[in-house]
């Protein structure tokens, strides 16, 4: 048995592409993406039809060319997530416009908008996931679009005190990303490797794990952006990971034990103290916290940065 079969078991295996040609290959039970992958993806000859649907779409239901251009990004977002969904048989995470991290109604608004386009489309919300950044806004806009039955993945998160503040607002499950982690603690100390158990992105979703599970948190873990795959088989038995194709055929080639590391009862066991937490105390942690802050404001940057890039690209096909 493969080392990804022996995963399979213990934890749920999500495709983290944008490609969904790359899916079919390793029969992963979700699918996430990001403004990057919807980019890079875009840029292929075999996806250039999603576009062209998307920009017959924006230019018969737009009431103005500002219109135009937003419903033509939310129609391609959608589009790719249509065809994951024919291959997957469980979610596809859609992310909203990352330039909202810190504007609760307006991520609230582009959520029920993405999620109305999925249900014309006939997808029941059930199988989407919106993805919004873990800032305290984004927060609090999952909190009210929970409430309404649309199910968020909290992204961009590499801290405690996100992840409590994701939990306490009853999200449905987060993203903490440990290879950027990773990067941030090579670079601040000149390291340029740190045995599997060590990686410190890989103690940081161990942490939330024994956490959310001692507290007995509902919302679910699924660590993301890998640098490697020791960090992956150092978090066997997290809920669910999310895996870029490369090291999902990796591990379909390799062989050898796969042991549990994280485990709910021993967490359960675990002696951990309660964090009581509100927006001073939320703010407070994250900016004792270089490394958090840095990499959540770099994400922003960089997702916002390569929408920017889709909406160039698609305002030059609409003119």
């Amino acid at each position: 048995m493969s080392k990804l079969d022996q995963l399979k078991k213990m934890t749920t295996i999500v495709s983290d592409t944008g490609e969904f040609e790359e899916i079919k290959n390793y029969h992963p039970t979700d699918a996430t993406t990001n403004p990057s992958l919807i980019l890079a993806a875009s840029d292929k000859p075999e996806y250039h039809y999603l576009v062209e649907d998307a920009l017959k779409y924006g230019k018969k239901n737009a009431k103005n060319s500002s219109e135009e251009l937003t419903l033509v990004i939310d129609k391609v977002f959608i589009n790719f997530g249509l065809e994951i969904l024919k291959i997957v048989p469980g979610r596809v995470s859609t992310e909203v416009d990352a330039r909202l991290s810190f504007d609760v109604e307006g991520s609230v608004k582009k959520a029920r908008a993405l999620i109305a386009l999925y249900e014309k489309e006939g997808i029941k919300r059930e199988r989407i996931l919106i993805k919004l950044a873990s800032t305290w806004e984004g927060i609090k806009a999952a909190e009210q679009l929970e409430k309404e039955g649309i199910h968020c993945n909290m992204t961009l998160l590499f801290s405690l005190p996100q992840a409590i503040g994701c939990a306490e607002a009853k999200a449905t499950l987060i993203s903490p990303f440990v290879g950027r982690i990773l990067d941030w603690y090579k670079k601040a100390e000149g390291k340029d490797s740190y045995p599997p158990a060590e990686d410190p992105g890989v103690k940081s979703v161990t942490i939330i794990y024994n956490y959310y599970k001692h507290m007995g948190y509902k919302t679910v873990i699924m660590g993301a952006s890998f640098r490697n795959s020791d960090e992956i088989l150092e978090l066997a038995g997290c809920d669910l990971l999310t895996i870029a194709p490369k090291f999902l055929e990796e591990l379909q080639k390799a062989e050898g034990p796969v042991p549990r590391k994280l485990d709910p009862q021993v967490a359960k066991a675990m002696k951990i103290e309660k964090v009581e937490l509100d927006e001073k105390k939320f703010r407070l942690m994250l900016c004792e916290d270089a490394m958090a802050v840095e990499k959540l404001h770099e994400g922003i940057r960089t997702f916002a940065k390569d929408l920017v890039k889709l909406e160039k690209k698609i305002q030059l096909s609409l003119n």
